[in-house]
């Protein structure tokens, strides 16, 4: 197969004229919770997430429960232990609740497997084949940063609720969706010096290009700073900003949250819709909390950003944030953190023809999270 020289980090990777590693989509997220029972009623209640399916001591499995929720293309898995013992157990002590699984959707889990792990990738579990009445699952796994780990899901044969071994699970109580459709992005925090290190790895085993970077002058102020590199796959459906603490007289955010999470993680899930007016303020109807920033952002926003479709006005009032590349526009608002250590959040994105991340709305959300690291004493 024809091959092109591809230069990152001062150096030559052989990556394949063809992508080495399709990947359809995101199949799902695992996050590991103190209790899965709990953390699926909020995310249905506050989120609009619909009951999909289930595994615990009901279907067999006898250390752990996992509940699966749904919304359009978005699938949640919250899985939490049933045993003082053990590896969730032991993640969830050291990290709080948090992401553990990112698992992609590919049309070959078993070639996935062999193409990562022959370019250095850790493995995680060799392919497996999984099996019930309604057909066959074939998945396998790596290691990336942290504690974390990519899936990938095989499912071309396969016609269940979700995988073999969970059941349907059907609920009395769904709320409304409120019109999150995909993920978009999923943002790792890394320690000093490593997010080179990371985008590298995702460069050599995942055949990831660099589609944009931040250096400290772009994500700054007075107090802190953090670096930047976006990685993303072939077809531009997989997106992972790596973030790293920059010097700054003060802690910055990667650095709290790497102290609070004990380690690198997922910082954020970035879900798209398509009306993120109606969407952001649904939320704010079911309770959710957003990060504000001050109302002299939208002084002069067109300015900089140029004419959009939309009115200012209800774009202000929600506190939505408005970004340009080359190619359009994108508004975008980020949640407090949903969990009790100041770790992961969320952020919810509408793309206008924009493909990537303009610069201009890091500050603004840098000094947001900054404002809140000094209510929490953490700065």
């Amino acid at each position: 197969m024809a091959t092109e020289n591809v230069t990152y980090s001062g150096e030559k990777i052989f990556k394949d004229a063809q992508d080495f590693l399709p990947i359809n989509g995101t199949d799902y997220v695992e996050l590991y919770v103190g209790n899965a029972k709990q953390s699926a009623h909020f995310y249905k209640t506050a989120f609009g997430f619909q009951s999909v399916a289930y595994a615990g001591l009901e279907t067999g499995v006898k250390d752990r429960v996992s509940y699966v929720l749904q919304q359009d293309k978005i699938r949640l898995v919250l899985t939490s232990p049933l045993k003082q013992d053990g590896d969730i157990n032991a993640h969830i002590n050291k990290h709080g609740d948090g992401v553990k699984v990112v698992a992609l959707w590919v049309e070959d889990a078993t070639k996935a497997w062999e193409e990562t792990t022959s370019r250095g990738a850790e493995s995680y579990f060799e392919p497996r084949v999984e099996e019930d009445e309604h057909g066959k699952v074939v998945r396998s796994g790596i290691h990336t940063y942290g504690e974390t780990v990519h899936v990938f899901v095989e499912r071309k044969e396969y016609k269940g609720a979700f995988l073999p071994g969970f059941k349907e699970w059907k609920s009395d109580y769904n709320p409304s969706e409120v019109g999150l459709r995909y993920i978009d992005h999923m943002v790792g925090n890394v320690g000093w010096g490593e997010m080179n290190k990371w985008c590298e790895f995702y460069a050599k085993v995942m055949g990831f290009t660099q589609l944009v970077s931040f250096d400290d002058k772009d994500i700054s102020t007075e107090y802190t700073a953090l670096m930047s590199k976006v990685m993303s796959n072939g077809s531009g459906r997989i997106k992972f900003p790596i973030n790293e603490p920059a010097e700054g007289r003060k802690k910055s955010q990667i650095e709290e949250y790497i102290d609070f999470y004990n380690g690198a993680g997922v910082q954020h899930i970035a879900v798209a819709t398509n009306n993120i007016l109606e969407t952001v303020a649904q939320l704010r109807e079911r309770g959710v909390e957003f990060l504000r920033v001050p109302e002299v952002y939208y002084d002069d926003v067109l300015d900089r950003v140029g004419e959009i479709d939309e009115d200012l006005e209800p774009l202000k009032e929600l506190n939505i944030l408005i970004d340009r590349d080359d190619e359009g526009y994108l508004l975008q608002i980020f949640t407090k953190p949903v969990l009790d250590r100041p770790t992961m959040f969320f952020e919810i994105i509408q793309r206008k023809g924009a493909q990537s991340f303009g610069k201009g709305n890091f500050k603004a959300l840098f000094e947001a999270i900054e404002r809140e690291q000094e209510a929490r004493q953490t700065l």
